[in-house]
């Protein structure tokens, strides 16, 4: 993992926001330094560039999580609490960091920025192996089927949530949920259910 420090974080987080509600292209370095109280040459000299910012918040968010995928993956649990737990890990990144997924989904899917993204290829490569690892215990004990596409795991996970994050105001119109914290609940409870589910039926054997 990356390791930045202090001054460097503050640009990254002010970043964040500003990608997030101004959308890339409507970001200035000017009002990212700005926002993180320094000046537009001390962003040029820790970062290089907004497109080589951009990479690098990506990577600072994304870059732990094979660390705490092999956390679960060791303790002392069947596969299936595992598989819960990988899903409660998912689900509660996503969720806590709603900007840094928004700009990732809108980078990615329009193919705008000519950015170097080994970085960020390898950490996914580095996350599937960690969770492939978890679900071939699974195989090897006989109680997931070895026929499941354990690539398609991943983006069933997380496009279920985005999905529903992406198409709130309707959600919360049709479930009569009134409140953030109500929507909040509901994710992590009815939504998280609903999904360990979905997951389950993948991968575990028919009766």
């Amino acid at each position: 993992m990356t390791e930045y420090n202090d001054k460097q974080l503050e640009i990254l987080k002010a970043a964040e926001i500003l990608f997030a509600s101004e959308g890339f292209d409507g970001t200035s370095i000017r009002s990212i330094a700005k926002a993180a109280k320094v000046n537009i040459a001390m962003i040029s000299y820790y970062f290089g560039s907004k497109e080589k910012m951009l990479e690098a918040l990506i990577i600072y968010r994304t870059s732990d999580m094979r660390m705490q995928l092999d956390i679960i993956s060791k303790e002392d649990l069947t596969p299936s609490e595992k598989v819960d737990r990988l899903i409660d890990l998912y689900i509660s990144r996503i969720n806590k960091n709603k900007c840094m997924y928004q700009i990732l989904h809108f980078e990615l899917s329009t193919k705008k920025r000519i950015m170097d993204m080994k970085a960020f290829t390898d950490v996914k490569r580095q996350n599937m192996e960690a969770f492939t690892k978890i679900i071939n215990e699974g195989q090897e004990q006989g109680i997931f089927r070895k026929d499941v596409n354990i690539n398609l795991i991943p983006p069933t996970i997380m496009g279920t949530l985005v999905h529903f994050q992406m198409n709130r105001s309707f959600f919360e119109a049709h479930l009569g949920i009134n409140t953030d914290e109500a929507y909040e609940n509901y994710i992590e409870n009815e939504l998280t259910i609903h999904i360990k589910q979905t997951i389950k039926a993948l991968l575990v054997h028919e009766n």
